[in-house]
């Protein structure tokens, strides 16, 4: 199944179509390494045969483990990438596709069982041979056994690399699961950290709101003040105001009584001399009238009838 990348999610496609083709290239490679396992210890006069004793058995398991990870690991891929395809046709083809994938990893599991167990046949049936050319006379035997001495010392020392290749790729095994372990870790981080600036973000504006609410509050503190201070500065003009009117009003109303007091005392004072000289004046006419012979005692008594 091919999918063209004609949509928006372009890199899915390409991701998957990756995946498969390294889902076909472990897989061709894989199988190859098996029949190998399979043909190991088998007549050098066979093709596979001489492809067998270029490797060991175990360096040939170790290929074939190594081949069943990768096709594992595109198997988790195709898993993942599943949910992300384009259209309904796609995903449905894709877990077909993944169903068959398993299928083939164990059909490839059992075939490699059964391919050890050839593998082991076959090298007892090798050993049977050579046991009968060791055993048997002639030059040819003595020649044969010094081959062998000599394949025994090195495959004694290619089986110790191969063992310490081995203990390498456990190693970086283990390396690479740690790797995805702090990867993990890292992605966990990353998001409780992404969710964090958002939280910061959204304190960061309340904290914004609040502290130009305090800086309203405090203009509106200081203008308070301000209108405060200047009303009581009016206040008290005020108050200086009225105050000084109502002594300048006392001063002019007491120079007002004083004045009409001091009046009034002239008034008085000049209708009472003007009546005593009116008395003076009448006097003087009554005296007139009654002539120069009547002399009036002024200071007798009046006589009065007594009955």
């Amino acid at each position: 199944m091919e999918v063209k990348a004609s949509s928006p999610t372009d890199i899915v496609i390409e991701e998957f179509n990756k995946t498969k083709k390294d889902w076909d290239d472990g897989y061709v490679q894989t199988l190859d390494h098996i029949h190998a396992i399979e043909n190991y210890g088998k007549s050098r006069s066979t093709a596979t045969g001489d492809v067998a004793k270029k490797d060991s058995l175990p360096r040939l398991n170790g290929l074939a483990q190594d081949g069943l990870s990768l096709l594992t690991t595109a198997q988790f891929n195709l898993d993942l990438l599943v949910p992300q395809l384009p259209t309904d046709d796609h995903i449905q083809n894709a877990r077909m596709l993944l169903l068959s994938w398993s299928k083939q990893i164990q059909s490839l599991r059992s075939s490699l069982r059964h391919a050890n167990l050839q593998a082991k046949s076959n090298m007892r049936k090798a050993a049977k041979e050579e046991r009968e050319l060791l055993l048997g006379g002639g030059e040819e035997s003595t020649v044969r056994r010094r081959n062998l001495q000599t394949k025994a010392g090195m495959t004694s020392a290619a089986e110790s690399i191969t063992e310490s290749l081995r203990r390498t790729r456990q190693l970086m095994v283990q390396e690479v699961e740690r790797s995805g372990n702090t990867l993990m870790a890292f992605e966990e981080s990353t998001g409780v950290l992404k969710k964090a600036e958002s939280e910061y973000k959204g304190h960061r504006s309340l904290l914004m709101r609040t502290r130009n609410l305090l800086s309203t509050m405090k203009r509106q503190d200081v203008i308070d003040r301000v209108i405060g201070v200047v009303g009581v500065v009016i206040f008290l003009l005020v108050v200086l105001y009225v105050v000084s009117k109502r002594v300048g009003i006392l001063k002019l109303k007491n120079m007002v009584l004083a004045s009409v007091k001091a009046a009034m005392a002239n008034k008085a004072e000049i209708v009472e001399r003007a009546d005593v000289g009116g008395a003076i004046n009448h006097m003087g006419r009554v005296n007139e009238h009654v002539g120069p012979n009547v002399d009036f005692n002024l200071e007798q008594p009046m006589m009065h009838d007594e009955l």
